[in-house]
């Protein structure tokens, strides 16, 4: 399936090139577009504790943003100007602290959105990972997330499926048509919870391969038992063994209020990936 609308979150830090680069690449595939979303996080600080922050403050913190959306902005142009793909710019200054949420909003009336994974060495690159989740969680489709570290000039060609047979790895499987490439060879693992029925697992990973071999993928079934080893874990460590491009998994979390929980496993992978991971919900 060609993607025609890609929105990309697009900050001052320097992975965001990578980031464009990817979507320009998923772009010409398909003859789409990619739509540059510049957000620039407010920080919100209770009532109480605002009215002794000096007038002087709030100033300075709105002059920084704006010279970061400028040069959010200034980088997309820079790097989409000779692309060859349609592009559009989109700059959005949040009243509250809602970049998940603005994010999702806007990825609901795209094809996909790819998000950067929140540096934990303290670089400005990405989003963290609360806003990460509120957008895995209420897209509605699918989202690519981008290690904060890495090159990655392949995507799709050679992708690892973690596949448990649930609503969400299903609507992953569907969804990973936006990223992969004709004749893209996926691995398909199960994770094998102990103590379940052995041959419907087995039979379930054999199925979902027969599908995406009718898509004209080349999908091979294999399966491991996450005993000794957590889930994401065992999901890293194989994608790392077979030498992918790229992560499919389902995502599996919800909201409790304002805080988005993510499943272990989702969690896990979204923490320590070291290639893009798409994930539905």
């Amino acid at each position: 399936m060609a993607v025609k609308d890609i929105v990309v979150h697009v900050d001052d830090g320097e992975r965001a090139k990578l980031r464009l680069e990817l979507a320009i690449e998923l772009a010409r595939r398909g003859d789409g577009r990619v739509i540059g979303l510049g957000v620039g996080p407010i920080v919100t600080v209770p009532a109480f504790v605002g009215a002794e922050i000096p007038a002087q403050v709030w100033e300075l913190q709105a002059e920084e943003m704006k010279a970061r959306m400028a040069a959010a902005a200034a980088a997309f142009r820079r790097h989409t100007e000779r692309a060859g793909v349609a592009t559009e710019w989109r700059e959005l200054a949040p009243t509250i602290d809602d970049v998940g949420g603005i994010l999702a909003v806007h990825a609901r009336y795209a094809d996909l959105v790819i998000l950067g994974q929140p540096d934990p060495r303290g670089s400005r690159s990405g989003v963290d990972m609360e806003a990460v989740g509120q957008v895995v969680v209420e897209a509605g489709g699918p989202v690519l997330i981008v290690p904060y570290a890495g090159n990655f000039t392949e995507l799709g060609k050679r992708t690892l499926l973690a596949w448990n047979g649930s609503r969400e790895s299903a609507r992953a499987v569907h969804d990973a048509h936006a990223i992969l490439t004709k004749g893209a060879k996926i691995t398909v693992m199960r994770v094998n919870p102990p103590g379940r029925d052995h041959a419907r697992r087995d039979m379930a990973s054999v199925d979902i391969s027969v599908a995406l071999a009718r898509h004209g993928y080349e999908a091979e079934a294999a399966h491991v038992v996450a005993e000794d080893m957590k889930v994401g874990d065992m999901i890293l460590s194989r994608a790392a063994d077979a030498g992918v491009d790229s992560i499919v998994m389902g995502a599996y979390g919800h909201s409790r209020l304002r805080e988005f929980i993510l499943g272990g496993a989702t969690a896990h992978v979204l923490r320590h990936m070291t290639v893009p991971v798409l994930m539905s919900h």
